[in-house]
């Protein structure tokens, strides 16, 4: 009994090492680092998550099996088991911090990521990892590849559709036609932003708040407007009639400052593209014309319409020019005179 004394210990010792290294000199490091804004800090410490303390258990467990009073083909099994089991948590952080900093690769260069690449490059790290523990410890990994080929192969026909979306999914983010954050209309009549690409469907967020899922190979065939290409910047356009009465010359003028101010309260990084308007039909009672004005992105257009009615309203008062009701003039015959006659 006392030669099982030596490996309690260390077991007991891997886990106390574990708790402290996790919850004390782990927390400390993280708030450190964090406070330091390393670039990818957040990342790097949120794969280790709990590695620290499993480490260490591991690390317990291999010292007692080396010495406990175990049979040696006993003791070689458990010595490989506890090495996959390192080697597999490894395997598993690498994936996690492949995944994190494809992600914030992509964020840096498109915006937003898609959890289709982040996920592919974790699936590639795990399968390449599983690969090479399996190697290390001497399984022979041949067959398994070639068993994997000709089962991929089998469960490729079996799952035609998924793959169809699988791989539009990878058609529409290298084709950039749809990418996430943007503002996209469905034929169908859904709009809203682009969130995710994951490898079956997109999902869009429309306005309302509700979730649309779209299964990739029907976006990727679909006819849709996308509001953010070329560009997010797009122009809004507001008819507005006025008085014959009204000084034309006046009317752009104030209109046309009117549109700065608001594009200096919504969007004031486009003040440079200066807000116009054209002049284009003697309506039945106002003269009419439309105004263009340049907001950042699609669903400016909304805020920018209600500012701009309002403080248009507010100036046209404020100036004289008037915005006349329809007007129809009604002639009515006296037939009882023509009777008479």
């Amino acid at each position: 009994m006392m030669e099982w004394i030596t490996p309690i210990v260390f077991i007991l010792s891997g886990f106390m090492a574990g708790i402290i290294g996790e919850k004390v000199i782990f927390k400390k490091l993280e708030t450190f680092v964090t406070n330091k804004r390393i670039v990818g800090s957040k990342i790097i410490f949120h794969s280790l998550h709990r590695m620290t303390f499993l480490w260490f258990v591991i690390g317990g467990f291999f010292w007692a099996v080396l010495s406990a009073p175990l049979k040696p083909n006993v003791a070689i099994v458990l010595q490989k088991i506890l090495t996959m089991a390192f080697l597999y948590s490894i395997t598993f952080v690498l994936a996690k911090l492949t995944a994190g900093f494809v992600n914030l690769f992509i964020r840096r260069a498109e915006g937003v990521p898609t959890s289709l690449i982040s996920n592919l490059a974790k699936i590639t790290v795990l399968v390449l990892g599983t690969l090479i523990i399996l190697q290390t410890v001497g399984v022979q990994i041949t067959p398994i590849v070639t068993t994997l080929g000709i089962g991929g192969l089998a469960v490729g026909l079996a799952l035609q559709d998924t793959l169809a979306n699988l791989f539009s999914g990878f058609y529409l983010i290298i084709s950039k036609q749809v990418r996430t954050g943007d503002y996209v209309k469905l034929d169908a009549g859904h709009e809203g932003y682009v969130i995710d690409i994951s490898w079956r469907n997109t999902t869009i967020r429309e306005i309302s708040n509700n979730i649309v899922i779209v299964p990739n190979s029907k976006l990727s065939s679909a006819i849709f407007t996308n509001y953010h290409l070329p560009a997010k910047e797009i122009t809004l356009t507001i008819d507005v009639g006025v008085s014959y009465d009204s000084d034309l010359e006046k009317v752009e003028k104030v209109t046309v400052e009117v549109a700065k101010e608001v594009m200096q309260e919504i969007a004031p990084e486009l003040k440079d593209n200066e807000p116009y308007i054209r002049f284009h039909t003697f309506n039945d009672f106002s003269i009419d014309f439309t105004l263009y004005m340049r907001v950042s992105e699609y669903f400016d257009q909304r805020i920018g319409k209600h500012l701009f009615v309002k403080k248009l309203h507010k100036r046209y008062q404020q100036v004289g020019i008037q915005i006349p009701f329809p007007i129809r003039q009604v002639y009515m015959q006296d037939n009882s005179a023509m009777e008479k006659n």
